[in-house]
């Protein structure tokens, strides 16, 4: 049996989808979108207003923001990928919610976000305290360079 791979990804502006797009055709992979319950508006994600709905969710370590619908069961898959923005150097809070109500155990979990300017060291922490020590490294991708470098240096590919 072939193995198979699922990309989930939560994507505000379209870059993330983008570079989840690449990875699913470059590995023959399904896609999943995670959307937030109360989609972000512009307003929301403005980082330069402390009072914005992005800054209050990532300064309170424990919000959980909803998300839309199902999520996507993973059973019959042997790979996830989770995508995500970085917001303030770390995944928006809603990739929190979307990891507590899924079971990963025997899969192997890769991780990646997109960004305007942070790497991916506090994003990794992060998804090492949620994932488990066995995450595979993640990657801030920002071209579909980068994608390849990223797939081949955590043996997805």
């Amino acid at each position: 049996m072939a193995n198979k791979t699922l990309v989930m990804y939560f994507s505000s502006t379209g870059h993330t989808r983008r570079a989840a797009d690449i990875i699913a055709q470059k590995l023959n992979a399904d896609t999943y979108e995670i959307k937030a319950e109360n989609p972000y508006t512009p307003a929301d994600l403005d980082w330069n207003d402390p009072g914005s709905r992005a800054n209050r969710e990532q300064n309170d370590g424990g919000s959980r923001p909803a998300y839309q619908g199902e999520l996507p069961d993973i059973s019959r898959y042997d790979t996830v990928i989770i995508g995500h923005p970085t917001w303030w150097g770390i995944p928006p809070r809603i990739i929190e919610t979307v990891i507590g109500h899924m079971d990963f155990t025997g899969k192997t979990v890769a991780t990646f976000a997109t960004s305007g300017g942070s790497g991916y060291s506090g994003a990794q922490q992060i998804m090492d305290r949620l994932l488990g020590p066995d995450v595979k490294p993640g990657a801030v991708l920002s071209s579909p360079a980068s994608v390849d470098a990223w797939l081949k240096q955590a043996g997805l590919e």
